[in-house]
């Protein structure tokens, strides 16, 4: 996270809050523009991973659109965003589709049952609402079961077996009427070479089904705007499936989009002992960064550095009732004190949409920080009425 001032935005961001820096928010969207310029690829944002609209004005000056995983993400995409939007799930109930249908300008399916049943509403939408289907490349690349979408039985994507067996049922022409893309979302915040990989895998599987097609989805899980992606590789990729089967190729990153922009600010509430310091602070694992329960992962701290590196080691834990609200153990130059700040970084994708308000813990104020001026603008702060409201 070079290039933000993390010592600014300590002194003036309230505590807690989420804070992103809006020149590092530019310096991504450049380099997904230069993508975009040179390949011919649309690159829309997940809204599932940065959905912080307020920035959607900048955002939206680069991108083609969002893409969505409901209704309500797609009509915040529609409402906020403008541009392309382009819709997917696993499964949808009918309302979904009647919805989805009115303000999306792509539907994706994730099987060709729902895409049978739905048949009547969505060729009635023909024209206006471009139809794909999900398909599973059934090649790995995750480290993470939980987030690979080409885990045994994973319930992501059609395997081309079930392609086949529905082609030998009714014939392709039938099987695959009115579909106009292909969509498949493989990758967890990896560079390049995987990404060639799987596409090599999917090209080998499904490439015959390509030249019927007038889009080709290639999904999310590109840090794009990581430091070491091969740009030139992901351009020239783009470039091939554009140019060998006369498709619109779109790439749907989320991270890539927010990757080194946010910080989490929070402060030491108390410090106590067994059989080691803990540090319990404002901000919590589980309902503030469940990533790291999830995941896990351990996030980097400015000044923080590893257990036992430094002379004073402590466990950061949440306030929560959770007893694993454990956030991690790291070290320190100087001893912690009630009311220190700490700066926790890359803490804006995946982090702001998975929020809870678990024990009514106070949410997070939400914050963008303008390098240019110095301003550190609180956007949104909560109160106990919107812990009410989620309740009954």
């Amino acid at each position: 996270m070079t290039g933000i001032d993390i010592e600014k935005i300590l002194e003036l961001a309230p505590s807690p809050a989420y804070v992103v820096d809006l020149g590092r928010l530019r310096h991504n969207l450049a380099i997904l523009d230069n993508v975009q310029k040179r390949s011919g690829a649309k690159i829309l944002m997940a809204l599932k991973a940065f959905s912080m609209w307020s920035t959607f004005p900048l955002i939206s000056r680069t991108l083609a659109g969002v893409c969505a995983s409901s209704p309500w993400e797609a009509r915040l995409g529609r409402e906020e965003f403008g541009g392309e939007v382009h819709s997917f799930a696993a499964a949808f109930k009918e309302r979904d589709v009647v919805e989805l249908l009115e303000i999306s300008n792509h539907l994706v399916f994730n099987s060709l049952g729902q895409l049978e049943r739905f048949r009547p509403l969505w060729e009635a939408k023909h024209g206006n609402v471009s139809i794909g289907l999900r398909v599973n490349p059934e090649h790995s690349e995750g480290h993470t079961a939980i987030y690979d979408p080409c885990a045994p039985c994973s319930r992501l994507g059609i395997p081309l077996a079930e392609f086949e067996r529905r082609i030998g049922e009714v014939g392709e022409e039938r099987a695959l009427n009115g579909v106009e893309g292909l969509h498949f979302h493989t990758l967890c915040e990896q560079l390049f070479q995987p990404l060639e990989r799987t596409a090599r895998a999917f090209e080998e599987k499904f490439g015959r089904f390509l030249p019927r097609m007038k889009w080709l989805n290639l999904g999310g899980g590109h840090h794009i705007t990581r430091e070491g992606y091969d740009i030139d590789g992901l351009v020239d990729l783009v470039s091939y499936f554009r140019e060998k089967y006369d498709l619109t190729v779109y790439l749907e990153p989320g991270e890539a989009i927010a990757i080194g922009t946010g910080i989490l600010v929070g402060e030491v509430l108390d410090l106590v002992h067994n059989a080691m310091d803990i540090a319990i602070l404002d901000l919590s694992a589980t309902c503030h960064m469940p990533d790291i329960l999830e995941m896990p992962y351990r996030p980097d701290i400015k000044n923080g550095f590893d257990p036992g590196e430094k002379a004073h080691s402590y466990r950061l834990a949440g306030p929560s009732c959770l007893a694993g609200d454990v956030i991690g153990d790291w070290s320190f130059e100087r001893p912690l004190l009630p009311g220190d700040r700490l700066a926790f970084l890359d803490m804006a994708h995946y982090t702001m949409v998975k929020t809870t308000t678990f024990n009514g813990i106070q949410h997070p104020a939400i914050c963008t920080y303008e390098p240019e001026t110095g301003e550190l603008k609180v956007v949104r702060t909560f109160a106990y009425g919107d812990f009410r409201a989620r309740l009954s």
